[in-house]
């Protein structure tokens, strides 16, 4: 089996997290300012200019779009047996096991594995789980948390835009197209490097907790995954996106939520780390296969 595809997909991603590693640990950075920029500029644009762009058909993508539905909401039912073997709450464990990192990672290992074409499907997959973290996963951890924020989140407004834009043919002049697309350049690496950076805090003091989040976050969604395909139909190259996605660690968001609502968030945090640095070797396993 030949690895240098594999390499050349995985390394880039976790050479740009290691840099915004080692950059968090040699200078003190406050990475608050650029996550908002990312959430709230950088990341919409890229959305909207994928969305936008000539030959981005929505209907191509509705079975792909389900089928990712069902592996993160199926995910919890995979791991809720494992609950009494752990012995921790369902509210620290189960939704990083759900919402994983579509964005920091998905997208961009979608792109170096299978090039430009992918950003669509990459976006799509992004825009799934992250629609059902803002609403189902938020209501999972705190019942009173509400959906009406979810209608004046960015991304949300641009994938509304970009999607009303392209069913109805409208024509986006250069003098804009242009801009917005650059601007959305920004958002990948800029998301990796924050990852980096925000693992200097890392805490792996439940670091067995971590180690069963590692294994757990690639099992569930890959079970989930098999089973979407046996009755959802999709292209061979939607189907390599799926299993990738579902191989993804947990989102750095779960931290964020738990740290947010007082869920134990140290214990969350070491799921999310310890996952993340485990899915080296799982991403890589499950990208040799796909490739």
């Amino acid at each position: 089996m030949n690895f240098l595809p594999v390499l050349e997909t995985v390394l880039p991603v976790f050479l740009i997290v290691a840099i915004g590693f080692a950059y968090g640990r040699r200078f003190h950075t406050d990475i608050d300012t650029s996550n908002r920029l990312n959430m709230d500029i950088f990341t919409p644009a890229l959305i909207f200019s994928a969305l936008s762009a000539k030959g981005f058909q929505l209907a191509d993508y509705q079975q792909l779009a389900f089928a990712a539905m069902i592996i993160v909401l199926g995910s919890a039912l995979v791991v809720l047996p494992f609950l009494r073997i752990i012995k921790v709450s369902w509210k620290t464990f189960v939704p990083p096991m759900m919402f994983t990192n579509s964005g920091n990672m998905g997208i961009p290992i979608l792109l170096l594995a299978f090039g430009e074409d992918a950003l669509a499907a990459a976006i799509v997959l992004f825009l799934v789980e992250n629609t059902l973290h803002f609403t189902v996963g938020m209501y999972m951890v705190n019942h009173r948390a509400g959906i009406s924020g979810l209608f004046r989140t960015p991304m949300i407004l641009a994938s509304i835009a970009g999607i009303t834009v392209s069913i109805f043919a409208i024509p986006i002049p250069s003098v804009f197209a242009v801009p917005i697309e650059m601007v959305g350049q920004i958002a990948i690496p800029l998301m990796l490097f924050t990852l980096g950076v925000r693992m200097v805090d890392a805490d792996f003091s439940d670091w067995k907790l971590g180690i069963w989040g590692g294994f757990l976050a690639p099992i569930s969604g890959l079970v989930m995954a098999w089973l979407a395909t046996l009755w959802i139909e999709l292209t061979p190259i939607q189907y390599a996106y799926l299993f990738i996605f579902a191989a993804l660690p947990p989102a750095v968001l779960n931290y964020m939520v738990a740290e947010k609502y007082n869920q134990q968030p140290k214990q969350v945090a070491s799921i999310v780390f310890i996952a993340n640095l485990m899915s080296v070797i799982s991403l890589s396993l499950v990208l040799a296969w796909v490739l």
